[in-house]
């Protein structure tokens, strides 16, 4: 499994296993859930992205029961997980509406409980989960500041910024931001030309990517990329959703697939798509699938 360069002493999977369906799943037993953890590990993937309103702020308490139960998981694992959504469910039921909190007194409250949750004593990776239109940049960069120097977060970044919310941040802030996860897929193609894409690769930092199979949408496309997915998925003797993640490793971004399913059998065959090889041509032909049309 390749490895990507996240800060200094840490690196991350190339693939991502996603938990955001952590809670959902019909069997939340630790045993279960290590099954699923160890079955990453075997393909090389150690990173695990979480997020504390995953479940209805309950995914991180599903996962703190697996690592409590096997202690020796967490030692092969480099966790990520996100703050700032409020919603009106499980711990911040009585919220009067569902909003973005980047208050210091937030942050830190979120990161206790966090690693009170999971049963651990730092986070790998700590996003921000949305753009908050309320941030003040300043509390908000010094309370990010805050939570690496006391050596409760390794290393920060966001989710779902644009180009002009990274940089506001990062202006209040010393410590580097380090990553942006994204919706970018064959069903989100816009980050291609948008410039969120281009803003990350020519500063180096490498893209997380939610939702590369659009949500299952790739998976259910009897369409014209469909078609093409099945029939380069069937050269290369992989499932279409190997193709669809291919398509996302091929680009020089350093581009992330946070992959999240609970099906056993789905989890044991994440990394065939490291076995995909897309030449320039068979990359365009999937993105003017996706686009619809011929490119210009």
């Amino acid at each position: 499994m390749p490895r990507v360069d996240i800060a200094r002493d840490l690196t991350f999977s190339r693939l991502i296993y996603g938990m955001w369906r952590l809670a959902d799943d019909a069997d939340t037993s630790a045993s279960h859930v290590e099954s699923k953890i160890q079955s990453c590990l075997d393909q090389g993937i150690t990173t695990f992205d979480q997020a504390d309103i995953y479940g209805g702020y309950t995914a991180e308490d599903v996962l703190g029961a697996a690592l409590r139960a096997n202690p020796s998981l967490r030692g092969q694992m480099e966790i990520v997980t996100k703050c700032d959504i409020v919603a009106p469910v499980g711990r911040y039921a009585n919220a009067p509406v569902k909003y973005y909190d980047t208050s210091r007194a937030h942050i830190l409250k979120s990161v206790d409980l966090s690693l009170e949750a999971m049963g651990i004593d730092h986070i790998d990776l700590l996003l921000i989960h949305r753009p908050d239109p309320l941030m003040d940049h300043h509390e908000t960069g010094l309370a990010l500041d805050e939570v690496v120097k006391s050596g409760k977060v390794r290393t920060v970044g966001v989710s779902n910024f644009r180009p002009w919310d990274w940089q506001l941040l990062q202006s209040g802030m010393k410590t580097q931001l380090v990553t942006n996860q994204i919706e970018v897929s064959l069903s989100a193609i816009a980050p291609f030309t948008n410039g969120d894409v281009a803003f990350h690769q020519q500063h180096g930092q490498p893209i997380m990517a939610w939702s590369p199979l659009g949500g299952g949408a790739l998976m259910s496309d009897s369409g014209l990329l469909g078609q093409r997915l099945d029939a380069i998925a069937a050269e290369q003797g992989v499932d279409r959703a190997a193709v669809a993640i291919a398509f996302l490793l091929r680009h020089p971004a350093n581009i992330m697939p946070v992959l999240g399913t609970n099906n056993l059998g789905r989890i044991a065959t994440i990394s065939e798509a490291l076995k995909v090889e897309l030449d320039r041509p068979t990359w365009f032909s999937l993105y003017e699938a996706a686009l619809g049309q011929e490119v210009p």
